[in-house]
């Protein structure tokens, strides 16, 4: 873990220096033939949190629209990031605790997928060696410098890593949601003609959220309802957007299961809660938090 650590500082320090804007620092997937589906689960991962797994899992094992074939995610960090400053957790931990997190994902989806024929593989540093078995779902770990989403789905695209023009499905909260269909980000003209080819070739599958700030779900469901009916046309927004499920929105919580966010992780470390900690994120990452001390001075 402490030489992973030093490689991801050393990794971070390269890649901020260079002219890239989308670098892969982790996979275990090189052997794998390109994806037919790239899921891009982006997120600050301040902690990373039971809600990414859930997130992840249900895209992963219950995604309808993907085609066939080989499946891949990719756990992206905005180095850059238009909202959110590089704090409290630096950067390498953060990556270290994307890396912990995988490997509990594909622990977990092992289990969920132990009677089928689609095991997976966990993210390794690219000059690793490692048993080489036949799997369908890989995991990488990579960094962008770049804030819009539109920008990411290019960089991610042009790179390479996954072949030309392989579908992306854009895993977002609801709030994530807002923002990138908020007109403000995109000047001069302040409209959402800016995503028009980014929604012509990939997809968001955004998850509810489920606390006050952003209503009920029928509220939700009303924000996709307007730009189905043409109700923000203004701003260029296009109703095929909903109509063919190039935004499509998914349930998160099962009913009953505790509110998760990274917040909350934050929360039950300062207040000395392990139990609480333990809630809400996988165990790798919580005995993590708890060696290094994580958010204890936030």
């Amino acid at each position: 873990m402490r030489a992973s650590l030093r490689s991801y500082a050393t990794a971070l320090k390269s890649f901020s220096s260079s002219p890239s804007t989308f670098r892969i620092l982790s996979t275990g997937t090189s052997h794998l033939p390109p994806p037919k589906t790239l899921y891009v689960l982006d997120s600050s991962f301040n902690p990373p949190t039971l809600a990414h797994l859930r997130i992840a899992t249900s895209a992963l094992l219950n995604d309808t629209h993907a085609s066939a074939g080989p499946k891949r995610l990719l756990l992206l960090l905005a180095t850059q990031n238009a909202d959110k400053a590089p704090k409290p957790a630096a950067f390498e931990q953060r990556l270290l605790m994307m890396q912990i997190f995988a490997s509990d994902l594909l622990s977990s989806l092992r289990s969920s997928t132990s009677t089928s024929t689609s095991p997976v593989t966990s993210p390794l540093t690219k000059d690793q060696d490692w048993d080489q078995n036949t799997e369908e779902i890989g995991v990488d770990i990579a960094v962008t410098k770049l804030p819009y989403f539109m920008d990411k789905a290019e960089a991610i695209d042009g790179s390479g890593e996954y072949g030309r023009g392989t579908p992306q499905v854009h895993l977002v909260g609801f709030d994530t949601l807002i923002r990138i269909l908020d007109s403000k980000y995109y000047p001069p003209d302040h409209t959402l003609q800016p995503l028009v080819p980014f929604l012509e070739k990939h997809r968001l599958r955004v998850t509810y959220r489920t606390d006050d700030q952003w209503g009920a779900g029928e509220a939700q469901d009303g924000y996709l309802k307007d730009i189905k009916e043409g109700k923000r046309a203004r701003e260029k927004a296009r109703k095929e957007w909903v109509s063919q499920g190039r935004i499509e929105l998914i349930e998160g919580r099962v009913g009953g299961e505790e509110v998760v966010s990274s917040t909350k992780v934050r929360e039950a470390v300062k207040g000395g809660n392990e139990a609480a900690l333990r809630r809400l994120v996988t165990g790798g990452v919580a005995d993590w938090i708890m060696e290094e001390d994580l958010y204890k001075n936030e």
